[in-house]
């Protein structure tokens, strides 16, 4: 992780961004913030970051929204800020991408962590090669993977992935047929000492079947074992 990373903070309580801010910018990181996500929505698109925290519950355009048209142009690394009382919503963010949550009130040491943890997981975007692969690349069967591009093809199509979709489905190529459990995922994803509510991984898995039958519509390669994990198969 590089000090002077780029974070967006988009929030309605002028409290939240003015603390937020002064910890992450004590930090190293440079920051900008917005009041509400249309506002967001406009400077993000014109003046893209390396990451964005946002707020789901906001005036004008909520984060879920924010998140969904996000989508649409950029796969920025997105945290959530959520309530107590925002379950559904929070899920729905995750199911569209989002790589990560915090629940209100949050510990600064907390936000952070979370912070780093996000951008170690995306570090190999910063050492893209010059369009060969890598010589940490991946191939199964049609599915190729590469680390240090953030790339991932399958039959030769593109498939757009966030860092933390990315890492699931790398830990599951590794070795195909092999059952991951959910806590596996969760490590391989986030890290030994960060807590993930095993539906966050369940919603990121049911989001990358989306994302590659958007580019293949009998992709049936990553199973559930119900009650155990996933794996990843190679012949459907």
């Amino acid at each position: 992780m590089s000090v002077g990373n780029r974070i967006a903070l988009v929030d309605d309580d002028r409290n939240i961004l003015t603390s937020v801010t002064m910890v992450l910018e004590t930090e190293g990181f440079k920051v900008v913030t917005y009041r509400d996500g249309a506002e967001a929505l406009r400077g993000l698109l014109a003046d893209p970051v390396d990451l964005a925290i946002l707020d789901i519950k906001m005036p004008r355009m909520d984060g879920i929204e924010l998140l969904q048209r996000l989508r649409e142009k950029s796969s920025m690394p997105v945290i959530f800020l959520t309530s107590k009382d925002d379950e559904v919503d929070e899920l729905n963010g995750l199911r569209m991408g989002a790589d990560d949550y915090i629940k209100k009130p949050f510990s600064q040491r907390l936000l952070i962590e979370r912070v780093r943890a996000v951008f170690r997981r995306g570090e190999a975007q910063k050492n893209a090669a010059n369009g060969s692969l890598s010589a940490a690349s991946m191939k199964r069967g049609e599915l190729l993977l590469d680390p240090a591009q953030h790339m991932c093809t399958w039959k030769e199509l593109n498939v757009n992935l966030t860092v933390t979709e990315f890492l699931i489905i790398q830990a599951l190529a590794q070795r195909p047929g092999h059952v991951k459990s959910r806590d596996q995922l969760i490590d391989a994803a986030y890290g030994e000492h960060i807590y993930v509510d095993d539906r966050t991984i369940d919603s990121h898995v049911k989001r990358l079947r989306k994302k590659f039958r958007e580019v293949d519509k009998d992709f049936s390669h990553i199973e559930t074992l119900y009650g155990v994990g996933y794996k990843y198969t190679e012949a459907a």
